[in-house]
């Protein structure tokens, strides 16, 4: 005789998913129609077996937890059902990549779905959400979130997203800190890192490289001549959040105080 107690027919419904639940997995699993499922899915959240997400998306509680503490041991599982095709990049990329040892809360993501808002809260966390056209999504890695398959940055696509969008690096100084990282790590690629910045195409992450590079490399390193050769006329922020700041004529940017007496120290 089969056991339809409410333990075992979630159990078999998470033998047919990747750590999330959807009312399609309901559906499918305990052969329901969408009525039916969803109903489900709104009792097992009553009696604390699921967590909402968002409409249609609910994570498992495991049973040795509070319904008020519960939520997903790794937020990355989530990305792929909650962003559609996504990578996970900036400062988050940069943990996994040992290219910093600050912690930060929330998981730092790029979308090719519409982006309404950067913050994207769920029960257990938040996510700093930010688009990308379908065709720069490139120097992408496998990585498993449990049993699912999460794409990440590689080393040199976490830097240059951070050059791109120094909200992405956490600002400006933890920036300059992460490429300082990589600079000096021995799978830093000079010739990747301008090819991924070329695709890119915005000037502003030469200027920033190039200034960062001298400081870091010295003025007659290879990358300080490529980044040279791609300076655009104008100049930009290094750090679009922080106001006023030293221009630094050479590279055509405006660099923070703080960041300059880093290097003068």
């Amino acid at each position: 005789m089969s056991d339809t107690s409410p333990r075992a027919r979630l159990a078999k419904v998470l033998r047919h998913t990747n750590g999330v639940v959807t009312l399609d997995d309901i559906s499918e699993a305990l052969d329901l129609g969408r009525t039916d499922a969803s109903k489900t899915a709104a009792r097992w959240v009553s009696q604390g077996r699921l967590t909402r997400i968002r409409p249609g998306l609910f994570a498992p509680v495991p049973l040795d937890s509070e319904p008020e503490t519960s939520g997903l041991s790794d937020l990355w599982q989530i990305v792929p059902d909650l962003f559609g095709t996504a990578f996970i990049t900036g400062w988050s990329a940069a943990e996994h990549w040992d290219l910093t040892e600050q912690l930060f809360r929330r998981a730092c993501v790029k979308t090719t779905s519409p982006v309404r808002q950067n913050i994207v809260s769920v029960r257990d966390g938040e996510f700093f959400v930010t688009h990308v056209r379908e065709d720069l999504v490139f120097g992408i890695r496998t990585h498993w979130a449990d049993r699912v398959r999460v794409q990440i940055a590689d080393p040199h696509r976490t830097i240059i997203d951070m050059l791109d969008d120094p909200r992405l690096g956490g600002g400006g100084r933890h920036t300059k800190d992460c490429v300082a990282s990589y600079l000096r790590f021995e799978f830093a690629e000079t010739k990747t890192l301008i090819q991924y910045a070329d695709r890119i195409g915005n000037g502003a992450v030469f200027k920033r490289l190039g200034f960062l590079g001298e400081h870091i490399t010295g003025s007659g390193d290879r990358l300080i001549q490529e980044c040279r050769r791609r300076l655009t006329a104008g100049y930009a922020d290094f750090d679009p959040a922080v106001k006023g700041g030293r221009v630094v004529t050479r590279w055509r940017v405006r660099v923070p105080e703080q960041i300059l007496e880093d290097f003068a120290s």
